[in-house]
């Protein structure tokens, strides 16, 4: 006997590219758990403003730093107090650490907030950026001609980039608190929590097919499960658990949404009474016997419990638009002119 899962697999959405491979493998993750949260509602957006180049300055201060394998250039020596973390003559100071942080989105640092542990792994991957970059500029690896040119565009990437945040950022202000409460009266739909249901299982896998003696094994183990489920005073949990007395939350499947329910449970768990259990359900794993807990109605989150997803989601599609917008006005004011015929002739060299 075993368990397994009843729901439906969930979606996870991953990070945006702009970092390291080694720090992308961390901060990956941080976004999965942050997007697992709730689904994001399309909004209804405030009248747009049009956005304002920055100064200079302003654009560098809102940049995050350039991946470690462009900036090459040796950090001056750390004070011992402000070392984080060494390996060698690598140091991570406090101030690197902040500058990582600060250069996260605001759900992966609320993520890092949650569980200081990832800090920990974040430390160690930055020292292993160190210590490769340290050996790549001893080899002087990056003065090679190929590699150079790489370095410069990605370099280039970065540049535009961070000036492109920085004159698409909206005000700290945004959205007003009369913004805000449009949006959530618009999107009300999309903050419905839907049904839940607390539940317990015992699974019994279903034999390969054709074999027979596997086959009635299962069908003896399914009739003496329901035997002792229908005797007086049964203990669901214990027989989930069976000889496995370290199994202590054998058969319990937690909270889990009536959406992400595969649909012929789903049929069956809506027609339980609480704490009471179904019939064996067939399906093409094998046999699953539900217990329903609980049950907890459905209803419409609110503004307060939605403010701050809700707030990132508004300032991140304003952004979006005053990125266009910017990129638009800059295209409006500088036409393009392409050379088709050319184009063309290289299009049709490539593919010789």
């Amino acid at each position: 006997m075993t368990t397994a899962t009843i729901a439906k697999p969930l979606r996870s959405i991953g990070l945006a590219a702009g970092m390291t491979v080694a720090l992308a493998a961390f901060v990956a993750p941080l976004e999965a758990q942050a997007q697992a949260q709730a689904p994001a509602p399309r909004t209804v957006q405030a009248p747009a403003r049009k956005p304002q180049p920055q100064p200079a300055a302003q654009a560098q201060a809102a940049a995050t730093p350039a991946p470690a394998a462009v900036a090459a250039a040796p950090k001056p020596a750390t004070a011992p107090e402000n070392v984080i973390a060494r390996v060698g003559d690598t140091n991570i100071s406090a101030d690197d650490l902040r500058s990582y942080v600060a250069a996260l989105a605001p759900r992966e640092q609320a993520a890092l907030a949650k569980d200081p542990a990832m800090l920990s792994q974040a430390v160690r991957l930055l020292l292993a950026n160190r210590l490769v970059l340290q050996e790549a500029v001893a080899k002087k690896w990056d003065q090679q001609p190929a590699i150079a040119a790489q370095l410069e565009r990605a370099r280039e990437g970065a540049v535009v980039e961070f000036y492109l945040q920085s004159v698409s950022t909206p005000p700290a202000n945004f959205p007003s608190e009369d913004d805000l409460q449009k949006v959530y009266e618009a999107n009300r739909a999309a903050f419905l929590m839907p049904r839940q249901f607390q539940l317990a299982q015992i699974f019994i896998a279903a034999p390969k097919e054709g074999d027979k003696a596997a086959e009635d094994k299962a069908r003896q183990e399914l009739d003496d499960m329901q035997r002792k489920l229908k005797a007086p005073g049964a203990d669901f949990a214990a027989i989930a658990r069976g000889d496995n007395n370290a199994a202590k939350d054998a058969g319990d499947l937690g909270w889990v949404a009536e959406t992400q329910i595969r649909p012929e449970i789903r049929s069956q768990v809506m027609g339980l009474a609480k704490n009471s259990v179904s019939e064996p359900i067939k399906l093409d794993d094998g046999w699953h016997i539900i217990k329903l807990i609980d049950t907890k109605a459905s209803y419409t989150r609110t503004l307060p419990e939605v403010r701050d997803q809700l707030v990132l989601q508004i300032r991140s599609e304003r952004s979006t638009m005053m990125r266009r917008g910017y990129l638009a006005e800059l295209l409006k004011q500088h036409p393009p002119v392409l050379n088709e015929l050319a184009l063309s002739s290289l299009l049709d060299a490539s593919k010789k």
